[in-house]
């Protein structure tokens, strides 16, 4: 399947030239659900993914890459509750609430203040205080990080 996945990969990249798209993930269920998620700098409109999901069906088909009659694809973004998985998601993110989970079990919910490759800074609430503070983290130790939706 990782053949399949990367050459589902390299049929995508040059769709995304000269756009703000990029790829988070592409995942192929044993059912042959294939599943790209795609995000945006400015946001990904309907439009952006109903094109790149045309653009990608002629290619698989054109080439036999899966059995015609027995794939679907689906192309989109990560669900709000999916975790960020590379820099440009997180740079996209600055200044939103995010929930970062370590390696080590321990969680922060703060603000998303600023990204380096090396690490991140969210300013965090002190509990039942009117006060904050700045915490580092760095990049290798986060085991997840989410998007927490605040109404």
């Amino acid at each position: 399947m990782s053949d399949v996945i990367e050459k589902i990969r390299e049929f995508i990249e040059p769709l995304l030239v000269d756009t703000d798209m990029f790829i988070v993930s592409i995942k192929i269920k044993p059912t042959n659900n294939v599943k790209v998620f795609l995000d945006a700098d400015e946001g990904l409109s309907i439009s952006k993914s109903a094109s790149i999901n045309r653009q990608l069906r002629k290619q698989i088909e054109e080439t036999e890459l899966l059995p015609v009659e027995d794939y679907s694809l689906e192309v989109s973004s990560p669900g709000v509750d999916e975790p960020l998985v590379n820099f440009r998601q997180y740079k996209k993110n600055v200044g939103r609430t995010v929930l970062v989970t370590l390696t080590d079990g321990t969680e922060h919910t703060g603000v998303l203040k600023e990204l380096t490759e090396e690490q991140l800074v969210l300013e965090v609430k002190i509990p039942k205080k009117k006060e904050t503070t700045l915490v580092e983290v760095p990049m290798a130790n986060i085991k997840s990080t989410v998007v927490q939706i605040i109404f």
